[in-house]
């Protein structure tokens, strides 16, 4: 048995990130370790947040236990929570890594951690190493901020080797390891026929799903570009599901009148809860994500934890995980004509139920049990997993 603190995010705040901490803890716990799970009594001021509210709405929130002693700008809770790690006495100390809003708060617990007399392992989980939109102030200092903030890492977990790749060429030195990331099905364990959308939508068509936080990044103007083209040929839906950027939707609601695609596209403009986000992943055919530029995706293994095939671009390490031809498509970046084509081709070959079953098969691949293994391979902690 190992004793784990965790530090990051869990309910009641929203998000991939939350989600990730809750089940890592969830599942550190069932393999029969010790875990303390120290949380934000604030994560971000209101100012700060771009969306309406940091707050899950879930009905069945993912939720597990937690202390919610730490607030990242506020340097007197920053004292506390490592004098609760003192207290508590951890064999290892796990802290995400995602945002270079957080670099003050890691970068003094971190310093504080490795200065502890009992000495415990500390590894940084990087969701994304660097953001995924960047000034041209931010690129020239973002590196050294991140070196300054990781550079007590003992080991780091990266979630595709494109961020292996980053990680590497700022700390050369950093002893990592590729994890996919895990599949979210647990979030989905609840009968989603049962749940009312909020939008009515037409079931005499395949339905495509784009869903997520609503970023410039992720390229969903590409993908109205490419609708536009399919429905000449065949129809479908587009279902695009979840909070725009900074009150973005108008733009998005510009381009679709202007390409005459209305009645093939339908918004829920706001953050879905676990359950709703569920039910529109099973009643999709085919999950979307045209993205510009990434690391990994939690979108990707949500849907792959609902056995629902993906199509998506050759950028960062999304192509790591979805294998072309086998789990979905891969096409290139910001290339309508070529995200019109793989969307065409998924149903003009019949190709999801074929990719629906190849998913199945692959599960294991991005299964927590990997992650946890491979904590145990960074550590060097000799721990047993339940059979």
């Amino acid at each position: 048995m190992t004793r784990f603190c965790l530090i990051g995010p869990t309910y009641p705040y929203r998000g991939g990130i939350a989600h990730y901490t809750t089940l890592l803890a969830q599942h550190l716990r069932e393999e029969g370790h010790e875990v303390l799970l120290l949380s934000f009594s604030r994560q971000y001021p209101g100012w700060l947040f771009p969306g309406r509210s940091d707050k899950d709405p879930s009905e069945r929130p993912l939720r597990t236990e937690a202390e919610y002693i730490l607030d990242p700008i506020n340097p007197l809770t920053w004292r506390r929570t490592l004098k609760r790690i003192k207290e508590w006495q951890p064999d290892v100390v796990i802290i995400p890594w995602w945002h270079p809003y957080f670099a003050p708060v890691w970068s003094f617990l971190s310093r504080g951690i490795k200065r502890l007399d009992f000495a415990p392992q500390l590894i940084f989980i990087c969701h994304n190493v660097l953001p995924h939109e960047q000034g041209k102030f931010s690129k020239i200092v973002l590196p050294i901020v991140i070196k300054v903030t990781l550079n007590k890492g003992d080991s780091f977990i990266v979630h595709s080797q494109a961020d292996g790749d980053i990680l590497h060429t700022l700390l050369p030195l950093a002893h990592y390891t590729v994890t996919p990331l895990p599949t979210y099905a647990a979030l989905g364990d609840v009968d989603t026929t049962a749940v009312e959308l909020p939008v009515t939508l037409p079931d005499d068509r395949p339905l495509l799903l784009f869903a997520g936080f609503v970023r410039p990044y992720k390229g969903l103007d590409i993908l109205l570009d490419a609708l536009a083209i399919v429905v000449q040929e065949r129809p479908l839906h587009l279902l695009i599901a979840g909070e725009f950027w900074q009150g973005g939707e108008a733009q998005y609601r510009r381009q679709i009148q202007e390409l005459g695609i209305e009645e093939d596209v339908t918004i829920i403009n706001e953050y879905l809860p676990d359950e709703l986000l569920a039910a529109c992943i099973d009643r999709a055919d085919v999950v979307v994500l045209p993205y510009r530029s990434a690391t990994q995706s939690a979108i990707i293994q949500m849907a792959f934890g609902h056995h629902t095939p993906v199509i998506t671009t050759n950028v960062g390490g999304l192509a790591e995980v979805v294998e072309d031809g086998r789990t979905g498509l891969v096409v290139p970046p910001e290339d309508a004509t070529a995200l019109s084509i793989a969307i065409n081709q998924v149903f003009a070959e019949d190709y999801v139920k074929t990719f629906h079953n190849n998913i199945r098969l692959k599960s294991n691949r991005f299964s927590w049990k990997s992650l946890t293994q491979n904590i145990q391979s960074l550590t060097g902690i000799q721990f047993s997993l339940p059979h």
